[in-house]
């Protein structure tokens, strides 16, 4: 009778993984609440103080945002100079971006042309504009004016 209580006491190999793989979850499942809480003491929020954080299940519930019917901005905001209007409600933006060299460190600035899209027209050649990405307009325009930042002298 002795041997039976021995057997029932010791512990499986597949029991080990189960219990091993109950406390990875659980330890996941604080790190991922610290990180969570984190995130929301740095960013501003638009809901009441004290207000609970809804809980995740899944990872596409994650990325949801948690806002009532707002979702996060993601859309790339330029500020380039118009260097050309000669279209109907389009313009076109030189962007200068300034990027590190990969191997030789120095600062290299690479210009880029972008087709905005400007339904009042008001953006004139030299003026200084901030754009926003929005959906494809047409073959080449995947951006929109949001505003003239500043007029050209």
């Amino acid at each position: 009778m002795a041997d039976d209580t021995e057997n029932t006491e010791q512990t499986t190999p597949e029991s080990d993984a189960v219990d091993a793989a109950k406390a990875a979850a659980a330890d996941a499942e604080k790190a991922l609440e610290a990180v969570q809480a984190e995130a929301a003491a740095e960013l501003p929020s638009d809901e009441p103080v004290g207000a609970p954080a809804a809980p995740s299940t899944s990872a596409g519930a994650a990325a949801e945002p948690q806002g009532a019917g707002t979702r996060p901005n993601r859309r790339k905001v330029r500020e380039g100079i118009v260097v050309s209007d000669d279209m109907t409600s389009t313009v076109v933006v030189a962007v200068i971006e300034r990027v590190r060299h990969p191997r030789y460190g120095k600062t290299v600035q690479r210009t880029k042309k972008l087709y905005v899209h400007d339904a009042e027209d008001t953006a004139k050649v030299g003026d200084r504009v901030r754009v926003q990405e929005t959906r494809p307009l047409s073959k080449l325009k995947r951006w929109r004016l949001t505003e003239v930042v500043e007029r050209a002298r």
